[in-house]
């Protein structure tokens, strides 16, 4: 079994290039923008209207740059944040708000933040997963727990900017909204702060407040980035009454996973969720964990069918994308019934993950370009799912929350995504959309709440 000195090959850094800026050549392509379309509640817009042929030319011109969130390459044995922060370039929020009011978008510049959001916020989020009468009225008394790596010592203060930005209540330690403990549960003895593992903490902290305002937060940072600290943090949170954990990390998968399985994350009753990966085609752990929801990721952009919005399947580039595959390890829960794949498949459900058409996150201890960033990753897509099972209400007390969409496959209350692919595979769910299951998005993404309580 690894510990925090053994050099087990199972999670380690994503790639070597993390600390610096990494150019992705997306494209962003918005449909449906300009007459009809969607207006977000977060940024102020008028009713200018702007052809759609015209957007799309504005559009096709842009590109982003983001880099890690996490600046250090972990060694072998230690995760890997799954979070991606734009650098330079123009995203989709920033091209659907000058689309709305008529003018030319902003860009933002290269290692720099803004001094305002520039991708989707709370509105927004709520709109594209039909979550906004749930989120206005439900979560009150549940705890959505976070486990990252690390100290983030500007946690609580950024946490309150986003809110106060967006008008949400306020979450603080004051108020008992919010705590910051450490991997053993002491609120005093904290780990060391890190600037790359801090942006990561607040996109996680933000994506609850975003999608989940009235929940309760708590914060869990493990001393280090390894499996067996995380995974204490996990076991923590839960000790410590959360009936939802998110965790935005992974690495390659090990044939010791099934032992860290019952260690730390067989936890019935409580909702798990795992960030599927950022780095395309390919299985990871936890997200393989058959007692986890992996979550996948997608590119959310509006539309004007009726729904408002679209996704497809989240892919920057041959090595950067959502995660997916087939298990070589862990077990098929009994509720994943595809056949192509024996052991357990990844992903079940996504959210929004692509950094094109990412988030906002309010961060002032990152290496570099604090204040508004926007962001992207499986690191957005498993705090968002967290959050939309605590709006749902807490969990059957023998339940694994991971079987819930499962009963409501294929129904409205999931986004069928059925366009884009993260990768090559011999067999074709395992990488490409289409209708019903897949690997990338799993069941797809929410539409309100109803796939994801105790029925």
């Amino acid at each position: 079994m690894r510990t925090t000195t053994h050099n087990s090959p199972h999670i380690r850094g994503r790639r070597s290039r993390i600390g610096s800026a990494a150019v992705g050549a997306a494209a962003l392509v918005v449909a449906g923008l300009g007459t009809a379309a969607h207006a977000s509640a977060d940024t102020a817009a008028t009713s200018h209207k702007v052809s759609a042929k015209a957007v799309a030319a504005q559009v096709a011109k842009a590109h982003v740059r983001y880099e890690k969130a996490c600046d250090a390459t972990p060694k072998k044995g230690y995760a890997a944040c799954d979070a991606l922060r734009v650098t330079g370039g123009t995203t989709a929020f920033m091209e659907k708000q000058a689309a709305l009011k008529g003018v030319a978008p902003k860009t933002v510049e290269p290692k720099a933040a803004a001094d305002s959001p520039t991708g989707y916020g709370p509105s927004d989020i709520q709109s594209a997963y039909g979550l906004a009468d749930a989120a206005s009225s439900n979560g009150s008394g549940e705890t959505v727990a976070i486990v990252d790596a690390y100290d983030d010592p500007n946690a609580e203060a950024d946490l309150a900017t986003y809110r106060s930005q967006y008008g949400l209540p306020d979450c603080t330690s004051d108020n008992g909204c919010f705590q910051k403990v450490g991997q053993t549960g002491s609120t005093t003895s904290l780990p060391s702060a890190d600037s790359g593992w801090a942006g990561e903490i607040s996109l996680d902290l933000d994506m609850v407040s975003a999608t989940c305002p009235n929940c309760n937060i708590l914060l869990v940072e493990a001393k280090s980035a390894s499996d067996a600290n995380l995974g204490t943090a996990v076991n923590e949170a839960v000790k410590l009454g959360a009936k939802f954990v998110s965790n935005s990390y992974g690495g390659s998968e090990s044939s010791s996973d099934t032992s860290y399985d019952s260690k730390y994350y067989n936890h019935p009753g409580v909702a798990i969720t795992a960030s599927a990966g950022d780095e395309a085609y390919g299985a990871e752990y936890p997200a393989a964990s058959k007692y986890v929801t992996a979550v996948g990721g997608t590119a959310l952009k509006t539309s004007s069918d009726s729904r408002g919005w679209t996704e497809s399947v989240w892919k920057t580039s041959s090595t950067e994308g959502t995660g997916s595959g087939c298990s070589a390890y862990d077990a098929k829960p009994t509720w994943q019934t595809d056949t192509g794949c024996a052991k357990r498949m990844i992903a079940d459900v996504s959210a929004v993950a692509d950094p094109a058409t990412g988030v906002s996150v309010y961060d002032t201890y990152g290496s570099d370009g604090t204040g508004w960033n926007t962001y992207g990753g499986t690191s957005a897509s498993s705090p968002i799912i967290a959050s939309v099972y605590a709006l749902a209400g807490t969990p059957g007390s023998s339940d694994y929350p991971a079987q819930y969409p499962y009963g409501a496959a294929g129904t409205s209350a999931l986004n069928d995504v059925t366009s884009g692919n993260n990768g090559t595979c011999s067999t074709s769910y395992f990488c490409t959309a289409g209708s019903g299951y897949d690997g990338p998005t799993g069941w797809g993404t929410p539409q309100g709440t109803s796939a994801f309580g105790a029925s």
